[in-house]
């Protein structure tokens, strides 16, 4: 089930359903969705089992605890050999302050959003970790001023 085309209609109910409360009962889901207990209960494990639906998660905000500054971070590679791609990714990885990450196409190379307490703990992370690491030949910073939308909800 890679298509959305092979989604019926009570089953992007339910993915809507579940993307707006994760920790919905399956007895509440059923009756949100306009199904049998037994008939969601067995279109949930068949949407996890298909890969539509994965973990489920409880969201932070992050200013309550101590990370409201975004910074969207261009990177620059000093190389695109396959070997400095995956230690760059590895690196990405291991940070718990990049919260995404997108490899890119046109002029750079990576995008990444970042999440720091303040102006000085993002140069901090920048002088002394990011463009210390051998695969970075360069970055290029972008504070957000504010958030105007953010959603982990997929249209389906």
């Amino acid at each position: 089930m890679n298509q959305i085309d092979q989604l019926d209609a009570i089953d992007r109910r339910i993915v809507s359903a579940l993307q707006e409360d994760g920790t919905l009962s399956n007895a509440d889901l059923a009756q949100r969705v306009g199904a049998s207990s037994a008939s969601c209960w067995r279109r949930v494990k068949a949407l996890e089992a298909a890969g539509v639906l994965t973990r489920t998660v409880r969201l932070v905000d992050p200013a309550a605890v101590g990370r409201g500054v975004n910074v969207l971070c261009n990177v620059r590679m000093r190389s695109h050999a396959i070997e400095a791609r995956q230690a760059f990714e590895a690196f990405v990885d291991g940070r718990p302050e990049i919260v995404e990450s997108f490899s890119m196409s046109g002029e750079w190379d990576y995008l990444l959003r970042i999440v720091v307490a303040d102006v000085s703990d993002y140069n901090h992370f920048l002088m002394q970790v990011m463009l210390g690491h051998p695969s970075v030949a360069g970055a290029s910073s972008h504070f957000a001023l504010s958030m105007t939308k953010y959603t982990t909800a997929i249209p389906v």
